[in-house]
């Protein structure tokens, strides 16, 4: 097997057209200049919001507009870096990104320090005296709610102006993964194959061969190894920056101040962690007694979990018949939505080819005021297409939102976020076993979708259990190191498989995986998320229109509502465990039906 592509070796069709943000570098570089230079467009107002209405209409209409240009100045840089992390001018390009936003965000620190300075009642007067300030209402809100937190306008500026210092665990973090980062290649019948983050995770970890699987796991935990007091390093410091900043601002605990901008309580975040992993550990433990007989195993190690159960059923597809499938399977969804998927698959919104150097995973950037860009390695697996559908959700969502609402209020709370994401996974599986009579192909449509509840229900789930041990372990005080993380790691994956699945010390380093420990508590969202889509999927299939109407409203709020209103819009009250039980009792019917199948 050939070598991984370089970048400039990838067909030009197969990359995302980073010209529709900037036509060339030299104008992204004149746009970095040009936004320092116009920021006393915004600080002309530091030090006068106090003067009335009038004034803050005219600051926050700057600051909005400004912004917008810092955010896709950011996007173009976060993506050429994307694309190809080991090119030192993409490092550069980004680095400069990253210092000008971090210099823009201590100009505009006045901003939220003045709001919160103000006489109580004042924001609220001006409200109601200037119709203008009427889009600006959920941003102000938001600011305000941070009372409690804030520190002097000085600090703050401070704080502000070390945005890059504080960041740098991510970026640390995201650097050595793509650029530092090497794996031994495996040999497979006699030929070499190169392992990589994005071919283990995109091929290798669910390859049909027990042997190749395993090296492979082996191979890539090694790499991984070679790295942990690193990465320990810069996870910890992530965890002990939060904690200290929690102090500072008189939080409880480093974890409510995390869940204050996502706007959930403390016990729906406890709800989703103890709720699934109590009630889906059975259904999942049955998962894996069933792999384990089908496979053959007399032992079901961490890398057998992804593993195809009918591997002579596992038919490859392109990327032009991943598109097609995509378009009818959202269909439901009515035109304006599909013309959004059609041209993000038609016209170079997305990066689909692996090359060396690229970001591992999926994503979608949306950078206001512009297009989104997807991020995929396309690996020729109708898992991609899952995958792809999950990404174009975020990029149908957040340009409907865009369309329908200004910059500071389209994106809503992260705890929402990957409900429009999971929806469309759970589209197109069931579209796809709607299409069919063959019990082979519903069976291989069953194990998908075990695959889209496995990755958000349990493994990004778990992963929001080691940041809440591993929080709590910093609030005591105790050092956070490779030991400690892989422990607990092993720990958590001990509890929820109850010996069904061998925990190894390779299997106990996957906390080295994912970047999701960098952004706030983020990973446990995707539970969050797929349990809203879970229920409004149903909607849909039980309602149809009406159901499709209030999702599209949902969509098009953007982040007008906190996150447990846009579930409420939808049909869905989180505040219960009920649909989070729900959900759950779903996943169980599918590992019903894939047991009797076999």
């Amino acid at each position: 097997m050939t070598s991984r592509l370089t970048r400039a070796e990838v067909p030009v069709e197969q990359t995302w057209r980073l010209t529709d943000l900037f036509a060339t570098h030299a104008e992204w570089e004149r746009e970095l200049e040009a936004i320092v230079a116009s920021s006393p467009q915004v600080t002309q107002y530091r030090g006068r919001l106090g003067e009335g209405a009038g004034v803050l209409l005219a600051c926050l209409t700057e600051y909005e507009r400004l912004r917008a240009r810092l955010l896709r100045a950011g996007a173009y840089a976060s993506l050429r870096f994307s694309e190809d992390g080991s090119n030192p001018e993409n490092q550069a390009a980004n680095a400069r990104a990253q210092a000008v936003m971090a210099q823009m965000a201590a100009a505009f620190a006045f901003l939220q320090s003045e709001l919160l300075a103000l006489p109580e009642g004042t924001v609220e007067r001006y409200l109601a005296e200037e119709p203008g300030l009427a889009p600006f209402r959920r941003w102000l809100e938001q600011v305000l709610s941070l009372r409690p937190h804030a520190l002097h306008p000085e600090t703050e500026s401070a704080l502000a102006a070390l945005s890059e210092v504080t960041g740098a665990p991510y970026v640390i973090y995201s650097r050595a993964k793509a650029g530092d980062m090497r794996f031994d290649p495996i040999s497979v019948d006699g030929e070499t194959v190169p392992v990589s983050f994005s071919t283990y995770e995109g091929r290798l970890e669910r390859s049909p061969d027990v042997e190749t699987r395993r090296s492979a796991f082996r191979s890539f935990s090694e790499g991984l190894r070679r790295y942990q007091n690193t990465f320990a390093a810069t996870f910890a410091a992530e965890v002990k920056k939060n904690v200290v900043l929690a102090r500072l601002r008189g939080y409880e605990s480093a974890t409510h101040m995390l869940l204050q901008p996502q706007e959930v309580s403390i016990d729906v975040y406890h709800n989703i962690l103890d709720v699934i992993q109590a009630e889906l550990a059975p259904h999942m433990r049955r998962y894996a007694r069933l792999r384990k007989r089908v496979l053959g195993l007399n032992r079901l190690l961490y890398c057998d979990i992804e593993a195809p159960l009918d591997p002579g059923y596992n038919p490859s597809v392109s990327f032009a018949e991943a598109s097609e499938i995509i378009l009818d399977g959202l269909a439901v969804m009515g035109h304006e939505y599909v013309e959004i998927v059609r041209t993000a698959l038609t016209d170079r919104w997305i990066d689909w080819s692996d090359n060396v150097g690229k970001a591992t995973g999926a994503f979608c950037s949306s950078p206001y005021g512009a297009h989104p860009f997807i991020l995929i390695s396309w690996t020729g697996t109708m898992r991609n297409v899952l995958v792809l559908a999950h990404e174009l959700g975020h990029a149908g969502h957040l340009l409907l939102a865009q369309r329908n609402q200004s910059l500071l209020n389209f994106r809503p709370s992260t705890f929402f976020i990957e409900a429009p994401s999971t929806m469309n996974e759970l589209l197109v599986g069931q579209h796809i076993m709607r299409g069919t009579d063959d019990p082979r192909m519903r069976r291989w449509v069953i194990m998908q979708l075990l695959s889209t509840y496995h990755h958000n229900f349990v493994r990004h789930l778990l992963e929001g259990e080691l940041q809440r041990r591993i929080y709590a372990l910093a609030e005591e005080g105790t050092p956070i190191t490779a030991v400690t993380l892989s422990e607990t790691k092993g720990a958590i994956l001990e509890e929820f498989w109850g010996g069904e699945v061998e925990i190894d010390d390779d299997a106990k380093l996957t906390w080295m995986r994912q970047p999701h420990y960098y952004m706030g508590l983020y990973p446990y969202t995707y539970s969050a998320g797929l349990t809203v889509s879970t229920a409004a999927a149903k909607a849909i299939r039980d309602e149809g229109q009406p159901a499709v109407e209030r999702w599209l409203r949902v969509l098009k709020a953007g982040g007008t509502l906190k996150p447990l209103e846009l579930a409420q819009m939808a049909g869905v009250d989180l505040s219960t465990p009920a649909p989070i039980r729900a959900a759950v009792a779903y996943v169980g019917s599918l590992v019903d039906e894939l047991e009797q199948s076999f």
